[in-house]
């Protein structure tokens, strides 16, 4: 039988690399989406080290023609979407341009993608639709404000699709991983470059520090990788699932922490 195609999304680094390579010694046909072809490269050489074959297709998830082009293309089985990048910023801190940048490509782009891959699905009576979304996808924090409403979004629009699709043997899934040593660290960093003068300087600063502190700790993006192939592979996967200790903790404590307590913590600890 011929190999089920699936295509993850921003797949040159972190966890979308983790998962071409993974998928791809589950013997799905695994393609990964880079934005350019020396990113394309990586991916190949990372995929050869790992004894495995994945192939690449150029796409940037925000251009709508080229999402449609690729599914066409492609026709995919299963679909991750995992192309997302990380900014800090206080919610007066990111102007309307940044925001509509996180929500376009953190939420309209993965549901442009399940839109055009579900007709295909569909046909063969079965199809897999992942979302990578974060611990930030159920609680929140100061300074990321609009991550958090991207992942947010990502889950709440997951969960209508889910109920949607389901009687089409169409599973939709959010995998929610906490910290995992990704490039999304260093993208933080320097979305910080353009907040120079911020009233919120020292408190950057501060969190900044925390996370230099918090990367020993941090998991490997396998981990989530492994995971991302479980709920590709599973029979009956679940809705969600929740990848790293700090996730599930978080999980167990958000329900029953107020939110004064929350918001104190989160204050201490950022010197807000």
């Amino acid at each position: 039988m011929e190999a089920q195609s699936v295509l993850t999304t921003g797949a040159n680094s972190g966890i979308g690399l983790a998962s071409v390579i993974a998928l791809a010694k589950a013997g799905f046909r695994s393609v990964g989406s880079v934005c350019s072809k020396a990113k394309a490269d990586l991916v190949a050489e990372a995929a050869h080290k790992a004894g495995t074959e994945v192939e690449t297709v150029l796409l940037d998830v925000t251009d709508a023609e080229a999402c449609a082009r690729v599914i066409d293309s492609l026709r995919p089985d299963g679909l991750v979407n995992n192309a997302g990048f990380g900014s800090v910023g206080a919610v007066e801190d990111v102007s309307d341009a940044e925001a509509s940048a996180m929500l376009e490509t953190m939420v309209l782009a993965p549901m442009r993608l399940a839109r055009l891959a579900l007709p295909y699905m569909r046909e063969r009576g079965r199809g897999r639709i992942i979302n990578v979304s974060s611990i930030y996808g159920f609680t929140t924090t100061p300074l990321s404000g609009w991550y958090q409403a991207a992942k947010h979004a990502l889950e709440g629009v997951s969960d209508a699709l889910r109920a949607e699709v389901s009687s089409d043997g169409i599973h939709v899934v959010l995998v929610q991983p906490g910290g995992f040593k990704t490039n999304i660290w260093d993208e933080n960093e320097r979305s910080l470059e353009v907040r120079q003068g911020s009233r919120y300087s020292a408190a950057y600063r501060r969190l900044l520090s925390s996370l230099e502190l918090a990367e020993p700790l941090m998991g490997n993006p396998e981990a989530v990788a492994h995971v991302i192939t479980t709920a590709m592979s599973s029979r009956r996967p679940r809705s969600r699932y929740l990848v790293g200790y700090d996730a599930q903790i978080l999980a167990l404590t958000h329900p029953v922490l107020p939110d004064s307590v929350r918001d104190l913590i989160s204050r201490w600890t950022l010197g807000l």
